[in-house]
């Protein structure tokens, strides 16, 4: 008897927007571990949450040994991994700032999955390495870009990922000074 070969799953590790906007159909999403890796405003945005004559920032995964990024795993529905993929690389590859990569990523549950993930190219002139948290407040505060304000891609990441009871002590300092900023 033949058993038919079961298709490998397709899993997208969300460490910023993708977490509360994948814009993908998720049949699962299970909190995720990435060793290696930090989450870090340290891609300029001239796109998404800015342009290029003011740009924004936004997460990226940059890669730093000892590190470890807490973020989601999550599940392509079955049949739709073509078109999750070509949705992904048109939002995440604007720019080529990001490379493509696929990541083991250690789930809270105990299993372990290859997920498609975009880090920051470090040679990129988009990349903008060990920024302090009171620049990045200040930029924030006052970019915005085709989708939307760069304030609320941060309250957003920062609230769905405190939802998902993921600590991230920077974004949470930078949503507090923002608003802030914002206030005056």
């Amino acid at each position: 008897m033949n058993v038919p070969v079961q298709p490998e799953k397709m899993w997208v590790f969300g460490y910023g927007s993708l977490v509360w906007n994948p814009e993908f159909p998720v049949a699962e999403q299970v909190v995720a571990r990435l060793d290696g890796y930090a989450r870090s405003f340290c891609m300029s945005s001239i796109h998404h949450r800015g342009t290029p004559e003011a740009p924004g920032l936004v997460l990226a995964l940059d890669e730093r040994p000892g590190q470890v990024c807490t973020g989601v795993a999550l599940r392509v529905r079955d049949g739709h991994e073509d078109a999750t993929l070509a949705m992904l690389r048109e939002r995440e590859l604007v720019s080529s700032a990001y490379v493509e990569r696929n990541l083991s990523v250690d789930l809270e549950d105990g299993r372990q999955v290859t997920a498609v993930s975009y880090v920051i190219d470090q040679n990129h002139e988009q990349y903008l390495r060990d920024l302090d948290l009171e620049t990045q407040a200040k930029i924030i505060a006052g970019a915005v870009g085709g989708r939307g304000p760069n304030d609320e891609y941060l309250f957003n990441t920062t609230s769905h990922l405190a939802q998902l009871g993921i600590a991230d002590a920077d974004l949470d300092w930078l949503s507090a000074r923002v608003r802030d900023l914002k206030a005056t």
